[in-house]
């Protein structure tokens, strides 16, 4: 039962809505697989391959929305090859042209007639020249990959492929081939070059063919001595890891089970499978995780605004839209589910804090532990202002139906857009929120309604008297819950937000405290 070649390679995208347009509509791969992370289940991860997902011609990508870009260097792969039949690599360029995709070439290499591509993060795709067969071929599309090419520094890396299946090639310059039975790798000696940094636009890992569960394992007691390896299920195959001598990432991985174990072939790529392991979190992440749309399918177009910002759009919208501010250390995802239990029906836009402290995002810069930096929460609370009417106007927004939800750190830049700027918001939800303005404000806050959920047993907030007097002084309708919770949210809140927006949206208004 022998092997070799590669399985797949897995790359690192910011943008899933432009890694699914180059991918499916530029290239015309197909999309065999989206499912949450193995490794993280907050993290979409797609795979692309020919028509039945085939080992050999799989790409697959991690989505890390709106993350830096990655540096490539020493320790990684650098360039994904893929198979494309000779004859059409002239139409490759006049596409590439079409559609405004960068491109180099075509030149040659070890013999072959050769286009380079980047993607939108900006990962070199290589267009081979070259008949490469594949299970399921696709029409107007690239066959399978042709192979990779490696940055190293050590002289191990050459011999460390053969472990795989890889033989010695042809070499040219720097550059040794290393040949298995249906493709190639390239290592490049690179000594003195920069090292890899993660990020987008960078490959994450390559991945080796396995012919069977047993030769995996067969394959780690090998390396018992080269370092430490992990393996695991990840439910498509069996995979090993493991790095070479200049720290590249490498996998080892079964043909089997394969893409079809829990889709039909003509329904490949349709589902979103989520863990096994704890159904409880299935529409959470469904919430968290980024969406996309299909190729030729009517899309919400995506903004360019001076907050990175999510869309969470359910099937079945009623108009109402919720602005979302995270709370210390989350993000423009980590409310969404909590959103989506107070209003299933709402589109949800998730808003990321520009601030950041010990590597956490926030909403504005602290002086200190506890004062704030007044000059830096006006100013992003200025910005955010102008992101709020750039936000209803740029996407058709219904602004009788808009709410802003903050949380914590998040109600703190809320409750000061709230004084700062009277009248941009009707309705807001500030969820553990404190007072962050000082002084005395002569704004006029009539038909402005906000609920205050403060929690009895909060360690961080002591309740926001403070906030509520300034809130109520300046005229707002104020609801105030104190909830039997602490400083974390809890289902209670969910069911009380979504009680108060109800009948704010039926024209009820409220004043008492409670």
């Amino acid at each position: 039962m022998t092997q070799s070649g590669l399985h797949h390679v897995t790359g690192i995208t910011a943008s899933v809505q432009a890694n699914v347009d180059f991918y499916m509509g530029f290239l015309g791969l197909r999309l065999v697989k989206r499912t949450a992370g193995f490794a993280d289940a907050e993290q979409l991860h797609l795979i692309y391959g020919d028509g039945l997902g085939s080992p050999g011609s799989l790409l697959t990508f991690l989505v890390w929305e709106a993350t830096g870009s990655g540096r490539t260097g020493i320790g990684q792969v650098s360039e994904v090859a893929l198979a494309v039949p000779p004859a059409t690599l002239g139409d490759w360029l006049t596409k590439a042209l079409a559609a405004n995709v960068p491109f180099d070439g075509p030149t040659r290499e070890f013999e072959e007639p050769v286009l380079r591509l980047k993607d939108p993060d900006g990962l070199i795709v290589k267009l081979v020249g070259v008949a490469m067969a594949t299970p399921a071929p696709l029409l107007d599309a690239p066959t399978r990959l042709r192979g990779v090419t490696v940055l190293t520094d050590k002289p191990g890396t050459a011999e460390f492929l053969t472990r795989f299946g890889y033989r010695y090639g042809p070499r040219r310059g720097l550059t040794q081939r290393m040949v298995s039975d249906t493709d190639v790798v390239d290592v490049r000696e690179v000594s003195g070059y920069v090292p890899s940094v993660p990020g987008a636009g960078v490959p994450d890992h390559v991945a080796f063919r396995a012919a069977a569960a047993d030769v995996v394992h067969v394959m780690q007691h090998s390396l018992a001595e080269h370092g430490p390896t992990e393996v695991h299920d990840r439910k498509y195959f069996l995979s090993l890891y493991v790095r070479d001598p200049a720290g590249i990432l490498i996998e080892y991985a079964t043909d089997r089970p394969g893409m079809t174990v829990d889709e039909a072939p003509d329904s490949l790529g349709e589902t979103l499978f989520l863990p096994p392991g704890d159904p409880n979190r299935d529409e959470d992440l469904k919430a968290m995780l980024p969406q996309f749309v299909m190729p030729g399918e009517d899309r919400f177009p995506h903004r360019d605004l001076p907050f990175i910002h999510r869309f969470n759009r359910p099937q079945e919208p009623d108009g109402t839209t919720i602005i979302l501010l995270h709370g210390s250390g989350g993000n423009e995802a980590s409310l969404m589910p909590f959103a989506r239990r107070v209003a299933p029906h709402a589109t949800l836009i998730g808003v990321r804090g520009r601030a950041t402290e010990d590597g956490s995002n926030r909403w504005f810069r602290r002086i200190g532990a506890f004062d704030i930096d007044m000059a830096d929460l006006q100013a992003e609370a200025s910005a955010f202002m102008a992101f709020l009417e750039r936000v209803v106007a740029d996407y058709g927004l219904d602004a009788d139906r808009l709410v802003c939800l903050g949380y914590s750190n998040g109600a703190g830049l809320l409750a000061a857009v709230l004084q700062l700027y009277p009248g941009v918001l009707r309705r807001a939800i500030l969820l553990r929120g404190f007072q962050t303005l000082e002084g005395d404000s002569a704004a006029d806050l009539s038909g402005t309604n906000i609920l205050m959920l403060d929690g009895r047993d909060d360690p961080v907030v002591r309740r926001g008297i403070s906030l509520v007097n300034g809130l109520r002084e300046r005229r707002a309708t104020v609801e105030v819950r104190t909830m039997p919770a602490g400083h974390a949210l809890t289902g209670a809140d969910a069911g009380a937000a979504a009680e108060w927006l109800s009948q704010v949206h039926a024209g009820t208004t409220y004043g008492a405290s409670k």
